[in-house]
């Protein structure tokens, strides 16, 4: 499910360029969820999610460094996009990006899926948005975990297992209902917990347009204006 079809932080992490961007992307992720309502992750939902989505891919001190900066005077203003294309070997690619030069951040984007053969599109009809939670847990309580979601008044989409890992799936305005839910039944590690894209259908793609895509990817993992990237390839 979700977990498999975007790409996660701690896949990037191979590379000290891929490690900086990722804290980049953390501080200022959490930084603008952080000016947008209080720097208090308690009274503050968006901060406090922006929080758990970057807590095992980057170190505390870089969370603690952007809530301080966002208690302070500076005024940086990050403004959101997004952008949707059509990749190599049928591949469908929604970037978000949140830069403070909205024209540089398109034109990057642009240029590094142009180079691998891609070109702007509308795909976004072919995912849809959920939250996705994903923890460790026991395919035997797998119909406890749903009962319990669906008591708890959670919009339940789907509650699956692999490989000794839960994944649960709802309506992204119930991300934080869904987490009580769990947190009351002894589940206090998720893995991941975030609204996230999920392709309605997946491709696989050759080893030519594999690599290509791979290569993609990477390039807008290391981009400084890019937050995240969907996708619908199976086999990456």
């Amino acid at each position: 499910m979700g977990r498999h079809f975007e790409v996660r932080a701690a896949a990037m992490a191979a590379t000290a360029k891929a490690k900086s961007a990722i804290y980049m992307r953390a501080s200022k992720e959490i930084y603008a969820a952080a000016k947008k309502g209080v720097p208090d992750p308690e009274a503050n939902l968006a901060l406090r999610s922006a929080i758990e989505k970057y807590r095992k891919s980057c170190p505390r001190d870089v969370i603690d460094r952007a809530i301080e900066k966002a208690k302070g005077g500076d005024q940086v203003a990050y403004l959101e996009g997004r952008y949707e294309f059509f990749g190599p070997g049928g591949s469908l690619i929604i970037v978000d990006t949140l830069s403070d030069n909205v024209n540089r951040a398109l034109t990057s984007v642009r240029t590094i899926v142009t180079r691998k053969g891609g070109k702007m599109g509308s795909v976004l009809y072919n995912f849809q948005m959920l939250a996705v939670i994903d923890f460790k847990g026991e395919e035997s309580k797998l119909h406890e975990y749903e009962d319990n979601l669906i008591l708890g008044d959670v919009d339940l989409d789907s509650v699956t297992y692999e490989d000794g890992e839960i994944e649960v799936t709802a309506a992204p305005t119930d991300l934080e209902k869904a987490k009580d839910v769990l947190k009351e039944m002894g589940i206090t590690d998720f893995d991941s917990a975030e609204v996230t894209f999920i392709a309605n259908e997946q491709v696989t793609l050759n080893d030519e347009d594999l690599a290509k895509f791979k290569g993609m990817l990477n390039d807008l993992n290391e981009n400084e204006d890019v937050q995240n990237v969907y996708h619908n390839v199976a086999n990456i």
